[in-house]
C-alpha cells in the first residue's frame, strides 16, 4: 500500500489500563481507579472511571505514525466548530499540564495553542501522543434501525450545522491522502483482493466502477471545505430518543466534498433497511440537512454514487486490515459486510438515474410522444393544445433561452411571464431565501407585503392608493370586476371584440377569444378596437355603439376592461385621445375603467411602468398578474380607496394565498430588477433595433403586410396579397413551427390567427435582434418556396 496509508497501516499502541491511569494522572492531572478500552481502528481510547465506575474522563492515545501537526488540527477544527455553533458538542481536548500545575488544567477553549492539547507517552521504545477528553452525555454505537423519523431528520440538520459550522475553518495539513475519504475511493482497487467473499468483492468493483465513470469527472466542480468524513454511529452519542449529542474522532478530517459526511450518515444508517426504506430514510436525512444547507443539482445526482462508494469503502478497508492483521475479525464484524453488500444490491438494482432522482435529482426527461400521451389522458381534451408542429419538450431556461431534453436552445421570444428572464438570480434566491423563513397569510403581519404594496401605489399616478393581493390575472380582473358591480350596482361590462381576460366565471365572460359557440353572454358587450392596418375603426363609435345596446337591454356598464396593448385581438398601438374617449364614455355611462396591465404592464412597452400611463388616463382599476413575480403566482389590483371603503360594513377581501411572504418577495425582486437593469431603457433600445430589421426585412417579403411595435410587444401580420391584405393564417401557423425548428419561439395572435406575436422576456437586447430576424428570413423565404410550389401545382392541375 501506498505511504498515504502508513496510519491505517500502523499497529495500535500497546497501552494497558495501568499505562492509561497513569498517563492521564501524570501528564493531565486527572485522578482515576480505573481504565477501560473502548476499542479503536488505529489508536488506543479509554474511559477513565472514578471509585463507582462512572466515566470521568475519555483518554486517546495515537498510533506512532500520527502527525502531531494533524492532531493539533483535529484540535484546532473542534475548538472551532464550538466557538461558531455552540449547540454542537464535541470531544473537546484537555490542555496538558505544566510540571508546576497541581490541579488539571481542564478543556481547552478557542485561542488555546493546540500543541498544548497533547502530550508526549513512551510505551518503551516508542512514543505516543496522547489526548484527554471530556465525557460527552449520550450513549454510543445506537442501533440505526431503532431511529424513528423525526430522529432521521435531526441527523441530517445536525450533519449541516457541522459542515456550516466547518466551512470558514482551514489548516496546511487538510490536504491529505485519507482511505476513508470517499474522494480517494480509487485506492480501494488495491484492496479488492483482500475481500474474501467473491460476491462482495464484485459489488465493490461494480461501484468503484461506476466512481470512475461518473464520479471523478465532477469531483472538482462539487463543493468542498475541511469536514469529518467519517460521521457515522460509532463516531457520535445519542440520547433516548436517537439524537445526537456529541461527535467524536475527528481523526480522519480532511478537504473534501460537501457531501463526504452525508455518504459516511446514510451508509451508517440505512444498514438493515430493505426495499424503498433506504431511500425513504435518505429523503429524511436530506429534508433535515437541506433545512440548514441546500445542496445543488449537480450534488444531488452525485450523493448515491457517494453513498453507495462509502459503503463499499467500508467493506474494502476493513477486510484489508482484518487480512494484513492490523484489525480483529470481532472488532471489523461491527461494519456487518453482508448488510452494507444488500445495500448496494439495492442499490444497484435500482439503477442510478432512479437512484439520483429518488434522492431529489432530477429525473431523466421521459420520451416526448410517451409523455404527451400521459398529458392528454391526464387533462382530457379540453387543455389548450401542445405549440408547434413538434412539441418542445422542456428541460431547463436562462434568461431568454429555453433548452429542451436534446440540450438544444432556443432564443424564446415568446414568453412574457419571466419579464426579466427565466431563473433571474434575484428572484430566485429572494424567493428560496423567504419560503426557508416563513410563508403564511395576511392575517398576520408581515412587511413584505406592505412595502410592495406601497411601492406599487408610488408607481401609479395618485389617488390609485388602495392595493389588493391576489394569485393570478384571473383572479385580479375578476375582483376588479366584482367590486366594480358591487359599487356601481350594475352588470354590464364591455370588451374588445377578441380580448382574454382569464379564466374565472366573471372573465371568461369578458374573454371572447375563448368564448364557446352559441350566444354571447348577455351582459357583455364587445367593440371591435383600431386596426390601423386597414385603417378601420380608428374611432371610438363602436365603443359607444356597445354602450347603447347595452343601455337598451336594461344592461348598463359597472366596467370597461381594456388590455393597453389588445394583445389577443392584434397587437396594436393605441392613440391616447382614442382610449381618453373610452375612458370618458365609460364613466359618462356611470362605469368604471379596468386597466388590465397583465400583458402590458411591468415595462413591456419601453416608455412607462404601465401602459394606460401612455394614454394620459387614470383608471379605476388596475390589474397586475403574469410578469409581476417573473414566474411565481402573484397578482395586483390598484384602485382608490373611495372604491374600496364602499364595501366596508358589507364584505372582507381575503386571499389565502394572496400577498404572501414568498410571493410578494418575488414581486419585489422584480421590480427591483427593473430599476437596477433599468429595464425601461433598454426595452426602448431594443424595440427599436427589431423595428429597423423588421422593415428591412419586410421590404423582401410582401407578405408581411404590416408590423407593430410597441417596445418589446410585437406583431407580425402575414397576408395572402398585399393589396387585399387578406389574413393567411395557415402559413403564420407554418411560419411559427418553422421558427420553432430553427431554434426562435414566437406564437400567434389575432382572430385569424395570421399575426406572429413576439413578446419575449424582457432580458431580451439588441444582440438577441439579429437572431430572431435572420431566423425568421429563413423561414419566410421558405414557406415563400412552399406556397410558390403549390401554387404551380395548383395552376398544373386546372391546365
Amino acid at each position: 500500500m501506498p505511504r498515504v496509508d502508513l496510519v491505517l497501516s500502523a499497529q495500535a499502541p500497546r497501552l494497558t489500563d495501568s499505562n492509561a491511569v497513569e498517563a492521564a494522572r501524570s501528564l493531565f492531572g486527572v485522578v482515576a481507579v480505573a481504565a477501560r478500552d473502548l476499542g479503536s481502528e488505529r489508536d488506543r481510547t479509554f474511559a477513565l472511571e472514578d471509585r463507582a465506575g462512572r466515566p470521568r474522563a475519555i483518554l486517546k492515545a495515537s498510533n506512532s505514525s500520527e502527525d502531531p501537526e494533524v492532531l493539533d488540527m483535529e484540535a484546532a477544527a473542534a475548538l472551532h466548530v464550538t466557538a461558531v455553533d455552540p449547540g454542537l458538542r464535541l470531544a473537546v481536548p484537555w490542555r496538558a499540564k505544566e510540571p508546576r500545575d497541581t490541579e488539571p488544567a481542564g478543556p481547552a477553549s478557542p485561542g488555546d495553542d493546540p500543541a498544548g492539547l497533547r502530550a508526549k507517552w513512551w510505551g518503551g521504545d516508542v512514543a505516543h501522543w496522547v489526548r484527554l477528553y471530556d465525557v460527552l452525555p449520550g450513549q454510543s454505537a445506537i442501533d440505526p434501525g431503532a431511529l424513528d423519523d423525526a430522529a432521521l431528520i435531526a441527523w441530517g440538520e445536525t450533519t449541516a450545522r457541522l459542515g456550516l459550522a466547518l466551512r470558514g475553518f482551514s489548516h496546511p495539513r487538510a490536504k491529505r491522502t485519507m482511505l476513508w475519504d470517499v474522494q480517494h475511493a480509487l485506492l480501494a482497487r488495491r484492496m479488492l483482493g483482500d475481500i474474501r467473499s467473491r460476491a462482495q468483492r464484485q459489488l465493490v468493483r461494480r461501484i468503484l466502477d461506476e466512481y470512475a465513470r461518473t464520479i471523478v469527472p465532477v469531483w472538482s466542480r462539487l463543493r468542498a471545505q475541511v469536514l469529518h468524513t467519517d460521521l457515522t454511529v460509532e463516531n457520535t452519542l445519542t440520547d433516548g430518543a436517537g439524537l445526537i449529542t456529541g461527535i467524536v474522532d475527528f481523526g480522519d478530517m480532511s478537504h473534501t466534498a460537501l457531501l463526504t459526511d452525508l455518504a459516511s450518515v446514510l451508509d451508517s444508517l440505512a444498514i438493515g433497511r430493505e426495499g424503498d426504506e433506504p431511500f425513504r430514510l435518505a429523503r429524511l436525512v436530506l429534508d433535515g440537512y437541506q433545512r440548514r444547507l441546500e445542496l445543488e443539482e449537480l450534488e444531488l445526482g452525485a450523493l448515491g454514487v457517494l453513498w453507495a462508494a462509502r459503503s463499499a469503502l467500508t467493506i474494502a478497508i476493513s477486510s484489508w486490515r482484518v487480512a494484513h492483521g492490523l484489525e480483529q475479525e470481532g472488532f471489523a464484524e461491527r461494519y456487518d459486510y453482508a448488510e452494507r453488500a444488500r445495500m448496494i444490491e439495492t442499490i444497484l438494482t435500482v439503477g442510478w438515474p432512479e437512484v439520483a432522482a429518488r434522492l431529489g435529482a432530477p429525473a431523466p426527461a421521459p420520451d416526448t410522444g410517451a409523455l404527451a400521451k400521459r398529458r392528454a389522458a391526464a387533462f382530457g381534451p379540453t387543455l389548450e393544445p401542445l405549440f408547434y408542429d413538434v412539441p418542445l419538450h422542456v428541460t431547463a431556461a436562462d434568461g431568454v433561452w429555453i433548452t429542451d431534453t436534446h440540450g438544444r436552445r432556443h432564443l424564446d421570444a415568446y414568453n412574457n411571464v419571466p419579464c426579466i428572464g427565466h431563473g433571474h438570480p434575484r428572484v430566485s434566491t429572494a424567493v428560496a431565501r423567504q419560503n426557508r423563513r416563513i410563508n403564511t397569510h395576511m392575517r398576520y403581519l408581515h412587511p413584505a407585503a406592505i412595502e410592495l404594496a406601497e411601492r406599487l401605489i408610488a408607481l401609479c399616478p395618485p389617488g390609485l392608493d388602495t392595493v389588493l393581493l391576489v394569485n393570478s390575472g384571473s383572479e385580479a380582473n375578476d375582483l376588479a370586476w366584482r367590486i366594480a358591480t358591487a359599487v356601481t350596482g350594475r352588470r354590464g361590462g364591455l370588451c374588445t371584440a377578441f380580448a382574454y381576460h382569464g379564466i374565472t366565471d366573471a372573465t371568461a365572460a369578458l374573454s371572447p377569444e375563448t368564448w364557446p359557440e352559441g350566444p354571447p353572454p348577455e351582459h357583455v358587450e364587445t367593440w371591435e378596437p383600431p386596426d390601423p392596418y386597414r385603417r378601420t375603426n380608428l374611432d371610438p363609435a363602436g365603443f359607444a355603439a356597445a354602450l347603447t345596446r347595452l343601455s337598451a337591454r336594461g344592461l348598463p356598464p359597472a366596467a370597461a376592461i381594456l388590455d393597453g396593448l389588445i394583445t389577443s385581438d392584434r397587437i396594436a398601438d393605441l392613440g391616447p385621445g382614442y382610449v381618453q374617449e373610452l375612458v370618458r364614455q365609460t364613466r359618462a355611462a356611470g362605469g368604471l375603467w379596468i386597466a388590465d396591465e397583465v400583458q402590458a404592464g411591468h415595462a413591456r412597452t419601453g416608455e412607462t411602468m404601465w401602459a394606460f400611463e401612455r394614454f394620459g388616463v387614470i383608471p379605476d382599476f388596475v390589474t397586475l398578474g403574469k410578469p409581476m413575480g417573473n414566474g411565481h403566482p402573484v397578482a395586483a389590483v390598484i384602485t382608490r380607496g373611495e372604491i374600496i371603503s364602499q364595501l366596508q360594513g358589507h364584505t372582507t377581501l381575503f386571499s389565502t394565498f394572496g400577498g404572501n411572504p414568498v410571493s410578494t418577495a418575488a414581486a419585489l425582486a422584480v421590480l427591483d430588477v427593473i430599476d437596477d437593469e433599468r429595464v425601461l431603457e433598454r426595452v426602448h433600445a431594443t424595440g427599436r433595433a427589431l423595428r429597423t430589421a423588421l422593415t428591412d426585412l419586410a421590404a423582401t417579403h410582401d407578405t408581411i403586410g404590416d408590423i407593430r411595435i410597441i417596445g418589446l410587444a410585437c406583431g407580425i401580420e402575414l397576408v395572402t396579397d398585399p393589396a387585399t391584405r387578406t389574413p393567411e393564417g395557415a402559413r403564420t401557423r407554418a411560419v411559427r413551427d418553422g421558427l420553432r425548428h430553427r431554434g426562435v419561439l414566437v406564437g400567434t395572435t389575432g382572430r385569424d390567427g395570421n399575426i406572429l406575436k413576439i413578446r419575449p422576456p424582457l432580458a431580451f437586447t439588441t444582440e438577441h435582434v439579429p437572431i430572431l430576424v435572420n431566423a425568421l428570413a429563413d423561414t419566410l423565404t421558405e414557406t415563400d418556396s412552399t406556397r410558390s410550389d403549390s401554387s404551380l401545382s395548383s395552376l398544373s392541375r386546372s391546365v
